[in-house]
């Protein structure tokens, strides 16, 4: 497989920019994440807010998640071409992101996955090269594993005897040092999600790596039935269960996001992978745009967390506690600026280098060990 493949860097920069839309929500309430967190789990908010919500909540993180899967496998398939060992330094590249999860959770931001997509990427690792029957063993091992906490969280909502939202306590967003310190201080609470999700992580992985030896992401007759039937499943059934878990309200906000929303992040992978090939060869400003986030999908994850914080916490320009009382119109308009910066910044920075700027670090630091124990 010569070059890279096109639909692969989109389909990546539409999960990057709609995992900020995701994430925005809590940038932009007035009194910063706990706010956000406080509000969601009261019911709190109009009907237009959830309409919105439904819109990013869940579905691109779990396109992100099917993307790291399918780029997993293409490492797997270039380490099997060259001959070298796997997993091998697949898992020096899983350690680093480790770190670099680690870093962007204690100095950005409460709801990181990187790290936890680095714990998932090294068990998958050694399941990618195995056979079919192995790999779906796992899936549906992970599947039913999801579907118990799943079912748990839910009939814990139901029946009164939890809630989620309001984690008892605040986080100012006066002083960078203060939500430095806070996230340190509360990690068992901003974490829970992710270890709850490594499951419907995991599947999510082999799912991705599964469809992309399948051949999902070809322009050819193979690759348009897989798409069309991802469609068919994640629009046509997951989007009308999304919009119902939705409006039920906050009870019903494990199935609405760890089963719903993954749901339709497979309808998505295949409508958007269907419409790419479908495109003209020549690109535009706005494919131009997708194309570069996705090859710098690192750097722009991490920045539109930066530019976020700067725009709407009180320790940067403070828009939050001045505009979030507008909600969406407020939340639409950040989301707004920080893609078009994202968009622009990155088919700059694309066009001129290699690398975005974290993956020039990144990469610097997976190969160093290697130039060291290299034969002299």
């Amino acid at each position: 497989m010569g070059g890279r493949i096109v639909a692969l860097d989109v389909l990546r920069g539409v999960a990057i920019l709609g995992t900020f839309g995701t994430n925005v929500w809590a940038f932009t309430h007035p009194r910063g994440v706990t706010g956000f967190l406080a509000d969601f789990g009261s019911g709190a908010g109009d009907t237009a807010t959830a309409l919105l919500q439904v819109v990013s909540n869940g579905k691109f993180l779990g396109l992100l998640s099917i993307m790291f899967g399918i780029g997993l496998a293409i490492q797997h398939r270039s380490a099997v071409r060259r001959g070298r060992r796997w997993p091998g330094w697949y898992l020096w590249r899983s350690a680093l992101l480790l770190v670099e999860g680690v870093l962007h959770y204690v100095l950005v931001f409460e709801f990181d996955v990187l790290m936890f997509y680095a714990v998932v990427s090294v068990l998958v690792a050694y399941l990618v090269g195995r056979g079919g029957r192995v790999q779906v063993g796992w899936m549906v091992a992970m599947g039913a594993l999801n579907a118990a906490v799943v079912g748990l969280i839910t009939a814990a909502l139901l029946s009164g005897a939890t809630t989620v939202g309001d984690p008892g306590f605040a986080v100012a967003t006066d002083s960078w040092w203060g939500g430095v310190q806070a996230r340190v201080e509360h990690f068992a609470v901003f974490r829970a999600e992710g270890f709850l999700v490594l499951p419907l992580s995991a599947l999510l992985f082999l799912a991705g790596a599964r469809l992309f030896a399948a051949g999902a992401l070809e322009d050819s007759a193979r690759g348009a039935g897989i798409r069309r039937r991802l469609v068919a499943w994640g629009l046509g059934v997951g989007v009308p269960a999304n919009v119902a878990t939705t409006l039920a309200g906050a009870d019903w906000f494990a199935v609405d996001r760890y089963v719903c929303a993954p749901l339709v992040a497979f309808g998505l992978l295949g409508g958007i992978a269907s419409l790419v090939h479908r495109m003209r060869a020549e690109a535009g400003p706005v494919r131009r745009g997708l194309t570069a986030v996705g090859r710098s999908a690192l750097s722009c994850y991490v920045g539109q967390n930066v530019l976020a914080s700067a725009l709407c916490y009180d320790w940067g320009l403070g828009l939050a506690r001045r505009w979030g009382h507008l909600g969406p119109w407020f939340t639409g308009a950040v989301w707004l600026l920080v893609a078009a910066l994202l968009l622009g910044g990155a088919s700059w920075w694309m066009g001129r280098f290699e690398r975005g700027p974290v993956e020039t670090v990144w990469d610097w630091a997976y190969r160093a060990p290697q130039r060291r124990s290299a034969p002299v």
